[in-house]
């Protein structure tokens, strides 16, 4: 996503608060970020979402299949669920009686579950959703106010119980099924490939593995436009498809048109595309800024104009897809390894077009950092500051900074190895750092440590042959 916490979301019924947890303290996970959201008892396998959305009515009924495993002995599953109405709750087929605290649904199990055994749970809800609110503005599901009732949801990082019942963690990663249900006329797309329209459902799969603010729904009426693109890694070819208001057709196809030769470039930089599919969703409002979905990035009206404007952040989605989403974080204070990736990714698409180069945009981020307020800890912000735009910045200036520290040949297998070994997982700072470090210790550790956890901004070091 790109500076979340300057987005306005479309308009849309607010629905029962979303309840934050100021401590940053959690069992077992000492400083957790949004140490209220999600739990560390059990972790998902996959999700089955059923759904039946009615525009008209603004209404939603929803049937959730999740199964899970525990991570230790427990008798109660807790999820997460805002605003929305609980009908009917299974565990492995038995019904239990539900109780709500806050947005925590808590469901009996019925029996003590030993650690490692998996089982299923069934929620059957619905009501009207909407966003939630959160210290970043409201987030989650939305309308877009166009004429055809048409939805979004851009859930980053607190949204994802807007719509469905989730372990809201985003190192809790699983594979998604939707299969949705709209009024006739009008379209679903989800994560993943369409592998079934029967009617006016649609059903989509995406294997993943998906953190639950990933996910994502758009409904309404769209023209579609098909591409396919070679992964340099690979050799393997990609096939996208991208949605967006038919009167936005041409200016939408010409402003997202370089995302093949933007995946032939990344997949050189960053490794094999790590999905089956990638597409971008136009959806019929006006967004702040775009957000990541995990495989269908949604991007508002105001960013396609058929000049390619806005052409740096249908580039910084993407390179999401290997850094934020493929890898993801183990907690929300870890956000530079998304944000300052996605970012580098950015100036080095410039430098690809042979616009401005990485080094150029560094050292311009760099002097803009320095004439801002000094005390950001880039590996620990602090959860209000997560998408604080010198997080972005100081974040890309880190890589290129260790870029500059390697050269080109060593800094690029750095962030593919990168992605190679923690592939569908998550992974944190450190982890990085002991990553990058391995072959130059000495060097690389100090670097980072400075530009990682010191409050004052390191200099950049002077630029070098590439080699």
């Amino acid at each position: 996503m790109t500076w979340c916490g300057r987005r306005a979301l479309v308009r849309g019924a607010l629905l029962a608060p979303l309840a934050l947890v100021a401590a940053d303290r959690f069992p077992g996970r000492p400083g957790r970020y949004f140490a209220g959201h999600g739990s560390d008892e059990h972790r998902t396998l996959a999700y089955g979402l059923d759904l039946d959305y009615d525009p008209d009515a603004g209404t939603l009924e929803g049937r959730a299949r999740l199964r899970v495993v525990a991570e230790r002995a427990l008798r109660e599953v807790r999820l997460d669920l805002a605003g929305l109405t609980v009908r009917e709750a299974l565990v492995d087929g038995r019904d239990v009686r539900p109780r709500r605290s806050g947005h925590k649904l808590v469901l009996p199990v019925g029996r003590t579950v030993p650690a490692g055994a998996s089982f299923v749970v069934e929620v059957g809800y619905g009501g009207r959703p909407g966003p939630v609110r959160t210290p970043f503005g409201q987030i989650g599901w939305d309308r877009t106010g166009d004429a055809h009732g048409g939805t979004l949801v851009a859930a980053q990082p607190l949204g994802a119980p807007s719509w469905f019942p989730c372990n809201d963690r985003p190192d809790d990663k699983a594979e998604f099924t939707f299969r949705v249900r709209v009024p006739h006329g009008h379209q679903a797309v989800a994560n993943g490939t369409l592998v079934d329209r029967d009617g006016d459902r649609w059903t989509y799969h995406h294997p993943g593995p998906m953190a639950p603010y990933l996910a994502a729904l758009y409904t309404g009426r769209f023209a579609h436009g098909t591409w396919r693109a070679r992964d340099s890694a690979t050799g393997r070819t990609i096939a996208g498809r991208d949605a967006y208001p038919a009167r936005l057709a041409d200016a939408a196809r010409h402003d997202l048109g370089r995302q093949p030769e933007m995946v032939e470039a990344f997949t050189r930089w960053f490794g094999p595309y790590p999905f089956e599919t990638y597409g971008a969703v136009v959806v019929d409002a006006d967004l702040d800024q775009p957000v990541e979905n995990q495989t269908a990035s949604v991007f508002g009206r105001n960013h396609v104009d058929g000049r390619r404007t806005w052409e740096t952040l249908v580039a910084h989605e993407l390179v999401h897809q290997w850094f934020g989403n493929s890898v993801s974080l183990r907690d929300w204070r870890d956000i530079w390894l998304n944000e300052g990736f996605a970012t580098y990714g950015e100036w080095l698409w410039s430098e690809h077009l042979g616009e401005e180069s990485a080094d150029s945009l560094a050292r311009a981020a760099r002097r803009s950092l320095a004439a801002r307020p000094a005390g950001l800890r880039l590996a620990a912000p602090g959860q209000d500051r997560i998408f604080d735009e010198r997080v972005y910045d100081r974040g890309a200036c880190t890589l290129h900074a260790l870029r500059l520290t390697l050269g080109d040949a060593a800094f690029f297998a750095v962030l593919r190895s990168w992605h190679d070994t923690r592939r569908g997982g998550a992974a944190d700072t450190a982890a990085f750092v002991a990553h990058a470090a391995r072959s130059r210790p000495a060097t690389v550790e100090p670097l980072l440590r400075s530009w990682l956890y010191d409050r004052r901004l390191p200099p950049l070091p002077e630029p070098r042959s590439q080699t």
